[in-house]
């Protein structure tokens, strides 16, 4: 008997039985546009287009279901299986019919169910050779959703996908979605490795040179909220620091030529940790680094850790708001103040740093105020001392300000993050950060082969 049903199963070809399901299911769609053809006026070409939207899904989840019944057989008429935690043989118990979405449409699937008893695994080997994941929409509507959340409010990121897809999801499983794929953007899967680093920097250099690469940091305070429901009194939001960086490559006309962004609220020694994995992925022999920060102490200690020769530059812009708010505390709002705050960044422009201190040094303060800010300005000269000399800087190609990190900031913290009335859980708002550093960085693939490894439990 069994030899007999072998002799069956061989003679059957799977892919004419799945072009005759096709035909079908393209003879039962085409019945759809009948009416075109009795109506006798001519459609517009809106009125087409908003059928074929229509039923294409069906249409094509009827193909993908055929396709699948014709490929799978085997697995779908499977009796016995090897239980995956202790290996042993397992007899099938129960056949399970479950709805599965994607994309190009919905289907039904009725597979075999296995249960061991030994070890009390309960599987189905279908899903894990089609990568069927438990939740009703499949990894191909969960990685699109994600991307549009990543961009827009939840809301109005399941208003589009609705809009272009047909497919209704809710702002909750949105939510969740991105949320869980977020979980899946590690820092060692978002920035490229070192590789592909290394293969950007010979790219753009050809061999020849030395490539300037910056690397810059900042922190950027993003608007966070106790825990509760939305029902509950959750008490005053706060402001906390996220603490980033971004790392790129200056091309032909000083033009930025991106490799990493990478931002997250957590605390100075976690992100040691961060910039620890990133000087490993780094061929700092390669490039001539130059490391761009304001005058907050713990980005120059971790620097200096981790990129012991690289060239410390203070921003630009951050040193003439301090120069500029001692000369208009001295001065007043004059040309006087504007003369005097150009002449001292001249000076630091040409590294005679000591020789603006001394001047500092020697100034009458008009009032309290003035004193205290010549006093901090001095301090703030003093602790950068070496970081200055920005004429020499720009000659060698260096930039002098920190343009990059701004922007940074700008696009993956607070374009999404502070939205009016936005107020976010710290691990939801790392968790949208990691996706949109991933995302501008071009390693989204690869944290979504992250995200469906941790599915079925396979290693990348």
């Amino acid at each position: 008997m069994i030899m007999a049903v072998a002799q069956v199963f061989s003679i059957t070809d799977p892919f004419e039985e799945f072009r005759k399901l096709a035909h079908e299911a393209v003879d039962n769609w085409i019945e759809n546009l009948r009416d075109f053809f009795e109506r006798g006026k001519l459609p517009t070409v809106a009125e087409i287009s908003e059928r074929f939207n229509e039923t294409k899904h069906a249409l094509l989840g009827q193909c993908f279901e055929g396709l699948l019944e014709s490929l799978a057989s085997d697995f779908l008429r499977q009796e016995y299986a090897p239980c995956p935690d202790c290996g042993r043989l397992v007899r099938r118990k129960r056949i399970d019919k479950r709805k599965v979405s994607t994309i190009p449409g919905d289907f039904s699937l009725a597979r075999p169910y296995f249960h061991c008893r030994d070890c009390g695994c309960g599987f189905h080997t279908l899903d894990e050779q089609l990568e069927i994941v438990q939740e009703l929409h499949q990894l191909d509507i969960q990685e699109k959703i994600a991307a549009l959340a990543a961009d827009l409010p939840y809301e109005r990121a399941v208003h589009h996908f609705t809009s272009l897809t047909g497919i209704e999801v809710s702002s909750h499983f949105g939510h969740e979605t991105l949320n869980a794929i977020g979980e899946a953007a590690t820092m060692e899967v978002v920035i490229p490795d070192e590789e592909e680093i290394s293969r950007r920097i010979e790219e753009l250099s050809g061999g020849s040179s030395r490539t300037i690469m910056v690397l810059a940091a900042d922190g950027a305070h993003m608007p966070t909220r106790p825990g509760g429901g939305r029902a509950e009194k959750r008490g005053p939001g706060q402001y906390k620091e996220a603490k980033g960086f971004r790392l790129y490559l200056l091309g032909p006309d000083e033009r930025i030529i991106h490799i990493a962004s990478w931002h997250q609220i957590k605390d100075v020694s976690e992100f040691e940790d961060d910039i620890a994995l990133l000087a490993s992925r780094i061929p700092q022999d390669k490039v001539k680094i130059c490391l761009l920060g304001d005058g907050a102490s713990w980005i120059w200690n971790l620097y200096r850790e981790h990129f012991p020769d690289g060239i410390e530059i203070l921003d630009y812009y951050h040193c003439s708001e301090h120069v500029f708010e001692t000369a208009f505390c001295q001065y007043g709002d004059t040309l006087d103040a504007r003369e005097w705050a150009e002449s001292v960044l001249i000076r630091l422009g040409l590294d005679m740093t000591s020789s603006v201190i001394a001047g500092l040094k020697r100034m009458k303060p008009v009032d309290g105020d003035a004193e205290k800010a010549i006093s901090r300005l001095i301090t703030y000269l003093g602790n950068n001392k070496h970081r200055f000399g920005y004429n020499d800087h720009k000659k060698q190609g260096c930039p002098i300000g920190s343009g990059g990190i701004e922007s940074s900031n700008k696009f993956i913290c607070h374009t999404r993050i502070k939205r009016s009335g936005a107020w976010w859980l710290k691990e939801n708002c790392n968790a949208m950060l990691r996706v949109r550093c991933a995302i501008y960085n071009g390693t989204f693939k690869q944290v979504l082969e992250n995200y469906k490894a941790a599915k079925f439990n396979k290693s990348n």
